[in-house]
């Protein structure tokens, strides 16, 4: 797994509209339920994974441009070297945004929450997160945050064609961890 960077979201409870019924909250990479802390694209401090080399970066956007981090949770992603295209199906290697750096900060601690795949059907920026945003979770079994338990599972999901019944790809694995704010 590659450092990809971090990520000040605001954690959506599950939708009544997800029958899902062991899920409690959305931790997807996807900002369609649990929306990151701003719309941060115009800002240009993302890194090229399009999320930030450290929690520094996040504090210092939010603070220069007056923008309250209170109530986010802070993430830190690990993604997959390969990329999953269903068309072929193969497995393609993908590589961040060549034109902006990135320089993560792995944090000290973290705690795994589990696996999502997201969807990358315009390029470089994350889209939707399958098991949330398409309601997958309601026929693939997840955990309370509507992750998958294993990177295993989440590789097998794709291959099977179970997570490939929502949004067009090509799809990307990440580990998503919840973090400190340094």
């Amino acid at each position: 797994m590659i450092p990809a960077g971090y990520m000040a979201k605001h954690i959506g409870t599950k939708p009544d509209w997800l029958k899902a019924d062991n899920v409690i909250d959305i931790y997807s990479v996807g900002d369609c339920i649990s929306k990151d802390f701003t719309d941060y694209i115009d800002y240009w401090k993302h890194n090229g994974f399009w999320f930030f080399d450290s929690p520094q970066v996040i504090k210092k956007l939010s603070e220069e441009n007056s923008i309250s981090l209170d109530g986010t949770t802070l993430f830190y992603y690990e993604v997959y070297r390969l990329e999953y295209h269903a068309d072929d199906p193969s497995w393609r290697e993908f590589k961040p945004e060549h034109n902006i750096p990135v320089q993560v900060d792995i944090p000290e601690i973290k705690t795994l929450a589990g696996f999502d795949v997201v969807t990358f059907s315009t390029g470089a920026m994350p889209d939707c997160s399958p098991l949330s945003c398409n309601s997958l979770a309601e026929n693939i079994r997840t955990n309370n945050h509507c992750l998958l338990d294993t990177f295993e599972e989440a590789k097998q999901n794709l291959e099977n064609g179970e997570l490939l019944k929502g949004e067009p790809g090509p799809y990307r694995i990440f580990a998503v961890y919840l973090t400190e704010w340094a």
